[in-house]
């Protein structure tokens, strides 16, 4: 094997050591989580979050027995996959050992290493951006059909994982227009290669055609609750923080995409930027919906300041030092970006996360542990005390869990002993609900009390707050776990009403 290949294998092996190394052990799965894992459970072409690929890997996982090691293992496995796109994008792009080391490093040793903690649709998206700007570049180099074709490919199961790759399309096709390259809209196979994208994305929209379009409404959701609370100025502060260890070989990389001869040909990469990130920004969009962008970047960056290196006195000295910075401007993210401190470390070291904006949670305002880490906390203790009231009340008949959201209701059936499949009104769990068998007893588990006992005792011949989540650092702290016995009315017939009425505001 060729030095650079062992080297490779290097970078992918530190990259799983370090994505299972980052996590304490007093931090379960995120919320989030648990909801893709349960889609595994009930397989479907869409959801109302998210396309259909995370559920594929959430089955693929629950076969391999549904430990947490499985569920880390794919995260992890897709950001491995990005360090060999871009190594493999700057092999293509003609750039030497040292520029694909550059490149590798600047990749491992930053925020996709917090992506990849987590089993959600961000990582693998970073990927498959990664290997769409791979096969442009192929094809621009080589002029071969086939790779139209592989982009289209990266493209349609990109859709299928997260529909915010589209924003990787809508801003290459008006800088493609700009450049030389547009002659690749007179090119046949350029639509025959569109029309394999849509082949591949068509059983979603078919799916989502079936069932009224529910993407629409999450993003009109998302639009009032999340990023309302966004602002352009702290997306922008992110763009630098993300690979804060290459910002210099990224702006190394627009500077060549500009001035650097053997780059002539990719200019249009950099309007490509500029088209994506400004869309973001009118959207006003969530800071890390663009981290995809930039791997590629890095790239050219690489090769730029290698070719640079090589043609100055000080090369050796330079080469040194720019993979260090990489090193070093990880050390204080390390410190603080990941979960790797205990909750009570970080509320009592509270001003470097504050600098930082980590404090600062989707409803815009400051908090004593990151949003990410509190969603990691409180849920085992929630599942525990969950079953034990589901066993005595399961002894007088069939016991309903009702939850206020998809974490909650994930993660009792993710760590429930006694093979609980809660539910709730929340996200997709409004479709799971299984209503052919009366239900006698309800276990209902709500973030605020909302004066539930008084609301719903009268339904039952008993009713009680039977427990609570008392981790004081979780983000569901407070939650109780009500208790209810013996109705007196037809609840399948009462939440089948509930179901229709949410399911008729989609």
């Amino acid at each position: 094997m060729k030095k650079s290949g062992i080297i490779l294998i290097v970078f992918v092996i530190l990259k799983f050591i370090l994505q299972y190394s980052l996590i304490n052990p007093e931090y379960e799965l995120h919320r989030d989580e648990y909801l893709h894992l349960d889609q595994g459970n009930h397989l479907a072409w869409g959801f109302l979050s998210v396309p259909p690929v995370s559920s594929w890997q959430a089955f693929i996982i629950n076969a391999l027995g549904n430990s947490v090691f499985w569920v880390k293992f794919f995260p992890a496995l897709f950001g491995a996959l990005t360090i060999v796109a871009v190594w493999k994008t700057v092999e293509e792009l003609k750039g030497g050992l040292y520029a694909c080391i550059l490149a590798a490093s600047g990749v491992l040793l930053s925020v996709l290493l917090r992506l990849n903690m987590l089993f959600q649709p961000n990582s693998l998206e970073v990927l498959l951006w990664t290997m769409f700007y791979f096969c442009v570049i192929k094809y621009i180099n080589s002029d071969r059909v086939k790779w139209l074709y592989a982009g289209a490919i990266f493209l349609g199961i990109g859709f299928l994982n997260k529909y915010n790759i589209v924003f990787s399309l809508l801003g290459l096709i008006p800088a493609i227009l700009l450049s030389v390259h547009r002659k690749i809209f007179l090119q046949k196979h350029f639509y025959f290669a569109a029309l394999l994208a849509l082949l591949i994305i068509l059983p979603n929209m078919v799916w989502q055609f079936q069932n009224d379009f529910p993407v629409i409404h999450h993003m009109k959701e998302l639009s009032e609750r999340q990023l309302v609370n966004v602002s352009r100025l702290d997306f922008i502060k992110s763009q630098f923080l993300f690979f804060l260890g290459s910002i210099l070989v990224i702006m190394a990389g627009f500077y060549a995409l500009l001035f650097y001869r053997p780059f002539e040909k990719f200019k249009f990469f950099f309007w490509s930027y500029i088209f994506t990130i400004a869309l973001f920004l009118l959207l006003k969009a969530k800071d890390y919906y663009a981290i995809g962008v930039y791997p590629v970047y890095i790239s050219f960056g690489a090769i730029f300041l290698a070719d640079r290196f090589e043609r100055l006195k000080q090369g050796a000295v330079l080469r040194i030092a720019f993979v260090s910075i990489v090193i070093v401007a990880f050390i204080p993210l390390y410190r603080i970006a990941f979960p790797n401190k205990s909750p009570e470390y970080i509320v009592s070291h509270q001003e470097p996360y504050k600098k930082l904006g980590l404090l600062r949670w989707e409803d815009g305002k400051d908090h004593p542990l990151p949003q990410d880490f509190a969603d990691m906390l409180g849920w085992k203790e929630l599942a525990e005390k969950t079953d034990r009231e589901y066993e005595k009340l399961s002894k007088t008949g069939k016991t309903l869990v009702l939850c206020d959201n998809y974490g909650q209701a994930g993660a009792i059936n993710f760590y429930s002993e006694k093979g609980i499949k809660a539910v709730s009104f929340n996200a997709d769990y409004i479709n799971w609900f299984d209503l052919g068998k009366p239900y006698h007893n309800l276990i209902r588990i709500k973030e605020f009390s909302d004066n539930e006992l008084e609301k719903t005792s009268p339904f039952f011949k008993t009713g009680k707050i039977s427990d609570s989540i008392t981790n004081p650092f979780a983000r569901e702290k407070g939650t109780l776990i009500f208790s209810f016995q013996g109705a007196k009315i037809n609840i399948n017939k009462r939440i089948q009403n509930e179901v229709d009425a949410v399911k008729a505001d989609y």
